[in-house]
């Protein structure tokens, strides 16, 4: 494992890129805990959810590729900002964005939360996104 925090995520992306799915969740504690606020039914408990997620993910996304953005270790608290992207095998884009942060025990990432969406070129802009969430739903 890394020697520091700070190189546990470029580690994480490496073996992402390599689609190396033993090597990635081997930097996952046993008993990790993910969390995803915007979607709190997503949350899981475990390594193994880590393995059957990305197996899904690498076997949809053949050339499945993980961009780190950008990364800062804050003591055991690791933030990044990521874009997964590639050609899923039905032919159309996967284009993912998003953050997370990790908190770090004994050197394997013991807890998440995370914040991704799938990106959405078009659509509509930020005037009408804001009125959307303030003004009430019709039924």
């Amino acid at each position: 494992m890394s020697s520091s925090p700070g190189a546990i995520v470029p580690a994480v992306e490496a073996a992402m890129n390599a689609h190396d799915l033993d090597a990635m969740v081997a930097f996952f504690a046993p008993d990790y805990r993910s969390e995803q606020p915007l979607h709190p039914a997503r949350g899981f408990d475990g390594r193994d959810q880590v393995r059957k997620n990305y197996s899904v993910m690498f076997g949809e996304v053949p050339d499945f590729r993980a961009d780190l953005v950008r990364h800062v270790a804050v003591g055991d608290e690791l933030w990044s900002e990521w874009r997964m992207h590639g050609t899923k095998t039905d032919g159309s884009a996967f284009d993912y964005r998003g953050m997370t942060v990790w908190g770090v025990r004994d050197g394997l990432i013991a807890w998440a939360r995370l914040y991704f969406e799938p990106v959405e070129e078009a659509g509509e802009g930020i005037d009408a996104a804001t009125r959307g969430l303030v003004e009430p739903r019709r039924a």
